[in-house]
This record gives structure tokens, sequence and C-alpha cells, in this order.
């Protein structure tokens, strides 16, 4: 057991410190943007480069965890859709809901976490988790989401292609692709520029959490409590289900195998607390208060449910 807490305490008294400095005054609740602009911009960027332009791009990119992730994400839709439908929810709020037990931390928790879990794959993995994410699983969260706003088909379309054309236009996408091209080159990076990324690589880590920390204090408690905790256990329990459902059916399907660390990275991946900007989106259809709300119970529950994830998964 402390082993596993060895993991989690330090991701969560960074995430706790970042509360009470800001709760304090020793920052102002301003200034979480700016750093957090800084890691989604700068820091990550730099890390995601780094891991793909150093590795031959053959032991990058793996096939079957992608799958695994893409489908036990598209299962999560799918039921989440079937879920919050048959309770009655309204179709603005249940397309929230649906991207708040869909759409995890892989940035800002999700990188700490398999960086202290497993440091050797901790860029690759958040290499493939971006892939996904940027390319699929949130495109289709916001499709959903514009649908529920009632336009027409063809808006929601266009809407959709500008949504995959502002996917390149993200730091962290531009970073992943050009190492992707370093990679594919051959080209051998000069030392001085390794060093220079690396250095605002491991920037990323610590930033990130005490930006989740500090982005929570200020934020109201309040909204539809039940359906936030349904988000939530969406979030935590359903999702890593479904990739671990996923994962059992790999051999079915005649994808090659993981290893023992692949297999422990795609389920942990999916238990992440969902990402930070869920209120942001939320706020298009008035429905911030709940996603503000399942945030702060999710980011306060993953404590638990990765501690016990870890024990049976290491």
């Amino acid at each position: 057991m402390l082993a596993i807490l060895s993991i989690t305490f330090p991701i969560y008294a960074t995430v706790v410190l970042g509360y009470v400095t800001v709760r304090k005054g020793v920052f102002r609740p301003e200034h979480m943007p700016v750093f957090g602009s800084y890691v989604m911009n700068i820091a990550l960027p730099a890390l995601l480069f780094n891991a793909v332009a150093s590795r031959d791009v053959n032991n990058v990119f793996n096939l079957t965890y992608m799958a695994v992730f893409l489908a036990g994400a598209l299962a999560t839709i799918a039921l989440a859709w079937v879920w919050f439908t048959a309770m009655g929810v309204p179709p603005s709020r249940r397309a929230i809901a649906i991207m708040g037990a869909t759409c995890p931390n892989s940035g800002f928790i999700g990188y700490p976490v398999m960086l202290l879990t497993l440091p050797a794959l901790a860029g690759q993995i958040l290499a493939l988790n971006m892939l996904v994410e940027n390319f699929v699983i949130i495109p289709i969260c916001l499709a959903i989401l514009e649908m529920a706003k009632g336009r027409e088909e063809v808006h929601v379309l266009r809407k959709v292609g500008r949504i995959l054309l502002g996917v390149f236009r993200r730091p962290m996408v531009i970073g992943l692709l050009a190492g992707l091209l370093v990679s594919l080159s051959g080209i051998p990076i000069p030392e001085t520029i390794t060093r220079l990324f690396s250095m605002l690589a491991a920037s990323a880590s610590a930033l990130a959490l005490f930006v989740i920390g500090g982005s929570l204090v200020g934020v109201a408690f309040r909204g539809n409590r039940s359906i936030a905790v349904q988000v939530v256990l969406g979030k935590l329990l359903l999702h890593p289900a479904m990739v671990a459902l996923a994962l059992i059916a790999v051999p079915t399907v005649g994808l090659a195998p993981l290893s023992d660390d692949l297999k422990i990275a795609v389920i942990l991946s999916a238990a992440i607390p969902m990402f930070s900007i869920y209120a942001i989106f939320a706020q298009e259809l008035g429905h911030e208060g709940m996603a503000s709300l399942a945030q702060i119970i999710a980011t306060a529950g993953g404590f638990i449910t990765l501690n016990v994830l870890l024990i049976f998964l290491l």
C-alpha cells in the first residue's frame, strides 16, 4: 500500500498545494489560466516533441493501444447516451454528461500519474492518448454537444469540420506532429535542443497539477448533484471498465497483444478524471454548475479510485 501511495500521494499533494496557496492568497485565481497556458502551449508540446522525436516511429505508435483506448471510449459514449436518455435527461445536459464521462485529463493528471507509475513510457503514452482524444473522442463529444443545440445537421457537420481543422492548430498537436516528422526523417537532434526541450518538459507535471488545485478555488458547489455523481461514476468506473473489456477482446479481433505495462497504462488512462476545460464547454449550454460539481467530485474521488486500481494492476 505504501508503494501505491508513493505514486498517488505526490500527485494529490501537489493538487492540494495549488488549492491552498490560491485560497491563502499566495497566488490569485486569475494566475491559474496563465500557468495553465504555459503548460498547454509550451511544456506539454515540448514533452510530446521529445517523446516522439527521440524514438523510432515504430516504437512510438501502438495501434493495439490506440484501438483499445478508442473502443473503450466509444463504448462509454454509447452507454452514457443510453443511460442518460433512459433517465429522461434533456439533450443539452446529456451531451455535457457524456463528455464528462468520456474525456480524461491526460495532460494535466494522466501524464503525472504515468510519470510516477511507468516513467519510461510516460511520454509515449501521452502521445498515444493525445492522438486518440484530439482526433476522435473530443470531436465526437463536441459534435454531440452541437446536436444538442438543436441546429441544422449541415451546421453540425461544418462545425465538426472546423473542430478537426482546429485540432491541427493546437500547440500539443503541433509538437506531436513535429516530433513525428523528425522521427520519420531520421535526422539526429542536437544535444542542446534535446536538453532545452527536456528542461521545458520537466516543468509540465508539477505545474499542471498545481493548476488543477488552484483552479478549484471559488468553484461553486452547486448544480444537479444527482447527474454530477452519475457523470463521475461514468468517468472513474465505467470508462476504465469499458477499456478493460476492450483489452480482453484484443485476441479475438487479431490485434497484436500489448505488453503488461501498456495494459496498465491504457486502463489507468481511462480512469483519470475529466479534462480541465470541461466546465468551459458546459458553459455554452448553461450547465457549468453541474460540470464544475462533477469535476470537483471526480478530482477528489480519483484519489480513491486510482489507489484501488493501482493495487489491482501493479
